[in-house]
């Protein structure tokens, strides 16, 4: 769970870089790529660990 919040860390932050430096907007794309990855990551595992049988 640790690597999904270090990645949303880097897409605020490559996010935040690439709005506010000039001709920088890669990085803000880069940012919201980083950050899909980082929830469809963390969906995996929510799902994964939801299915777990009861004992």
């Amino acid at each position: 769970m640790i690597w999904v919040l270090l990645l949303v860390i880097a897409a605020i932050v490559l996010g935040i870089v690439g709005a506010v430096a000039d001709g920088l907007f890669y990085l803000l794309v880069i940012g919201v790529l980083v950050f899909a990855v980082a929830l469809a990551l963390g969906a995996a595992r929510f799902r994964r660990t939801g299915r777990r049988p009861m004992r």
